[in-house]
């Protein structure tokens, strides 16, 4: 798979203390429990979709609406390493940089009668 500047995945290279690269994929570095180097952009997998963040934090609201869905019908859970999975507040913060993120799903419910 190609990223930005001809870059492929897992193809980080070895940067300099303390100097960004362009992009990280979170999902392969949360896969073998990992820390992700610091970044310029974060490529995050929310639901069977690829998405790419600017920063290292991002609150659950974020991720429901670069998702596009409804935060005030909808949840996100974060996939971490080992499969274990946490349910992420609209206003709490996830840091990107954290070793054991895979990935992030949604839920929506239904509104019902009754």
């Amino acid at each position: 798979m190609e990223l930005e500047h001809g870059m492929q995945a897992g193809d980080e290279g070895n940067p300099a203390e303390g100097e960004a690269i362009e992009v990280v994929e979170i999902e392969e570095y949360g896969r073998r429990n990992e820390r992700p180097p610091k970044a310029r952009k974060y490529i995050i997998r929310i639901d069977k979709v690829r998405h790419e963040w600017p920063r290292p934090l991002i609150t659950g609201r974020e991720l429901l609406r670069l998702a596009g869905k409804d935060p005030t019908r909808c949840s996100v859970r974060q996939k971490l390493h080992g499969g274990q999975a946490k349910t992420i507040g609209l206003d709490e913060t996830v840091n990107l940089a954290e070793p054991g993120i895979e990935r992030f799903m949604t839920l929506c419910h239904d509104q019902t009668d009754g």
